[in-house]
This record gives C-alpha cells, sequence and structure tokens, in this order.
C-alpha cells in the first residue's frame, strides 16, 4: 500500500469548489440551480485587457518569464500602490504570482513548523487553517465576531500573541463575513505590534477595492513600523474579474524577499506570460468598469440585506466590502451545513456553510452577491418558501 507522509493527513481545502462541481452536477442532470457559492465576479474580463493578453501571444511572447515576474509588471504595481496610497514602494519588493493562494502558501511555509504558533481570522479563508496545519504549526483562531461588525478586534487579537506567535494573517475586506476593518482598530493593532517585533504579519488585501458606505480601505503598506516585517497579497482576480487567469502579486519585505523567490522558482518556475501582459494593461488602462463593478455589487448588496433580513429565523448584518453576506440562521433551528447542503439539494440554491470557514462559523451561512439581481431574488424567494416549509433536519 502507498505510504504519504502525515502531512497530508492534515491539509484541508476549499470546499466552495465542491459546492460549485456538486452544483454543476446538478445543472448537467437537468435541475435550475442558482449559485451564490462560488466567490468570483459573475462580469467578463474587460475587453482592453483580454486584448492585451492576445496581442502578447501574436508578439512572441511564449517563453519563460522571470520568476518574480515581468519587470514592466512590478513597477506598475509598485506604481499603483503609490497612486492609490501614497506609499514608496519598489519594484524589486514586487513579486508576480499566479494567483493569490500560493503567497498564503509560500508565507505560512516560511513560518510554520511544530512548536510555532499561527494566528488567522476565524471565520475566515480556509486555506489560511489548512496550510497552517499543514505544516504542523498550531493554529490559533483570531475570532471575527458579528457583534463587532465582523471586523477583528486589536485587542481581542493582541491577547492571542505569545512568545510561540511566528506569523499573524489579517483579511480585510473580509472573506466570508465583508467585514471592513477600520483605520483606528488599525492604528491599535500595529501599536500593539511593537512589544512583538518577531512577529510577521500576511496581510490578504485581494478585495481592497471593494468597500461600501464610505469605508475606506486601509493598507497596511501605509504603517511604517511594521513595513520590514509585512507580507501583502494582492491581485487581478477580483478587481478585474480574472479569477480564471489566475494572477496575483505580492510585496515582501526584504529580508524574506529571496526566501520567496527561491520557493517560486520550486513551485511554479514563472507565471504565464500572455497573462501578465494583461495584467499589465489592467493595472495602466482605464478603470470605468472596475467602478461600474463594484457599483452593480453596492446595488445587489443591498438587494441580499433587505431580502435576508425578512426570511423566517434569518438576519443579516450589512457587509461593508467584498462580494458576500453572512447571515445569522441560528433561529432557524438549522445547523449551517446541514441547511447549505439541503438549499442546494431542495430548493437549488448553492451557498456555503459557515463550518467551511472555521470553528466559529456555526450559525451562519456565505451568500456570495457576485450573481444577477435577478438570480438572487429568485435565490431569496426559494430560500424563503424552503425556511417557511422545512423544519430543521
Amino acid at each position: 500500500m502507498l505510504k504519504t507522509i502525515a502531512a497530508f493527513d492534515r491539509i484541508g481545502e476549499e470546499n466552495a469548489f465542491a459546492v460549485l462541481a456538486r452544483a454543476n452536477a446538478l445543472i448537467a442532470q437537468g435541475r435550475d440551480i442558482i449559485n451564490l457559492g462560488i466567490g468570483q465576479p459573475d462580469f467578463r474580463t474587460p475587453e482592453f485587457i483580454v486584448e492585451a493578453a492576445i496581442k502578447a501571444l501574436r508578439d512572441g511572447h511564449h517563453g519563460y518569464t522571470p520568476a518574480v515576474g515581468i519587470p514592466p509588471l512590478r513597477e506598475a504595481v509598485a506604481a499603483d500602490l503609490h497612486k492609490r496610497f501614497n506609499v514608496e514602494v519598489s519594484p524589486d519588493s514586487v513579486m508576480i504570482m499566479p494567483g493569490g493562494k500560493p503567497t498564503m502558501f509560500i508565507s505560512i511555509l516560511m513560518f510554520g513548523e511544530p512548536g510555532v504558533d499561527i494566528l488567522y481570522p476565524d471565520p475566515g479563508f480556509p486555506i489560511y487553517r489548512s496550510m497552517i496545519e499543514f505544516t504542523g504549526a498550531r493554529p490559533i483562531p483570531v475570532p471575527i465576531r458579528e457583534e463587532n461588525g465582523f471586523a477583528f478586534s486589536a485587542e481581542e487579537t493582541l491577547k492571542l500573541i505569545t512568545p510561540q506567535t511566528r506569523l499573524l494573517i489579517l483579511n480585510s475586506p473580509a472573506n466570508p463575513t465583508g467585514g471592513v476593518t477600520g483605520k483606528a482598530e488599525v492604528d491599535k493593532l500595529v501599536a500593539g505590534l511593537e512589544k512583538w517585533p518577531d512577529v510577521c504579519v500576511m496581510s490578504d488585501e485581494i478585495y481592497d477595492h471593494m468597500t461600501y458606505d464610505g469605508e475606506t480601505h486601509v493598507c497596511l503598506l501605509t504603517y511604517p513600523s511594521i513595513r520590514d516585517r509585512l507580507i501583502l497579497l494582492n491581485g487581478w482576480s477580483k478587481t478585474y474579474a480574472m479569477t480564471g487567469w489566475r494572477l496575483g502579486y505580492a510585496v515582501w519585505p526584504s529580508k524574506l524577499y529571496e526566501h520567496a523567490r527561491k520557493l517560486a522558482v520550486n513551485l511554479h518556475s514563472c507565471v504565464n506570460a500572455s497573462a501578465q501582459y494583461a495584467g499589465l494593461a489592467a493595472l495602466k488602462g482605464p478603470q470605468d468598469e472596475v467602478h461600474k463593478m463594484i457599483a452593480e455589487f453596492d446595488k445587489r448588496r443591498k438587494v441580499v440585506v433587505a431580502g435576508l433580513n425578512k426570511l423566517p429565523g434569518v438576519s443579516c448584518a450589512t457587509p461593508k466590502g467584498a462580494f458576500y453576506a453572512f447571515p445569522n440562521v441560528k433561529r432557524t433551528g438549522w445547523k449551517a451545513k446541514a441547511l447549505a447542503t439541503s438549499l442546494l439539494d431542495d430548493a437549488g440554491v448553492a451557498i456555503i456553510g459557515g463550518p467551511d470557514f472555521g470553528i466559529l462559523g456555526e450559525g451562519y451561512v456565505r451568500l456570495s452577491y457576485a450573481n444577477s439581481t435577478e438570480n438572487i431574488l429568485k435565490a431569496l424567494g426559494r430560500m424563503g418558501e424552503f425556511l417557511a416549509s422545512r423544519k430543521a433536519a
């Protein structure tokens, strides 16, 4: 019998893809399924970005690129960060990655080993905990609470740091909750981190363009006191509707950059050449389509929140960012994953159970409003009929 190392028994996955596969299988059987489960924009990549990739291929960009990304794209990332946040970023600190997950993978691999702690948001993106456990490190959940608007608490986070802590993972705007942490709370956290100079921070800011109701994204790069131990994760997937292009970037502190480069060489060699030219066009081109998409998400957000709060036993805090709602379903009497499964099988609505995002996700489900308003309203109607007619299993 083949044997694998024990670490593979600890690795998890992202259940949104399992739900997507199940939804697609039901569609193939002729079922009418509305998918509010997967976290990807339902918009096309803007045409000028697609054309840039086609032009790159026609111009002969068919070979390997530098492991850290083509210089013009790294320069464009640095310029974009300066333009949006007024921070100085050297292109030599930027690394182009095949999506956001490789930055998570490399960051956690750098710091995770038996005997150390890594803090991560819970509920949060499931790959954080999965990779922490894979390395043998101890995952320490940072509670993300509804009563706090699904923002992290600086005080609560700092109390969890010990001499065993190596890495703190932050995410705002957040998946799965849509929570946004304001500047005052980030200020408190950064000030408190002065006591812990050996704790590195990975800030997942993949939804940084998507804030609502006057909220402003707080970029961790704007705090000089932690720049030498900050890893920034970002990319094109959400902002430019480029999930399938697999294109992301990281900004690394100088003392970690070479480690990350070597891991990139071992992991993926380099990023797809034509995709990088598409990313360059996205950053340097017009941003009109981005603004239109976010405005549309904002409209859908209001529809989702209003509709969810009318459902029996459901209450939904208003998300301030990303494109997710994380309603509280405790009063329905259903366990979250059982409810999600039954809604898909019996009502034709795909959502994700809160426990798929952490141990503190019980009692909640995640809906993505990256779908049409028509489909959202139809899904809400089906959910209402289901909850009115079905008792908890």
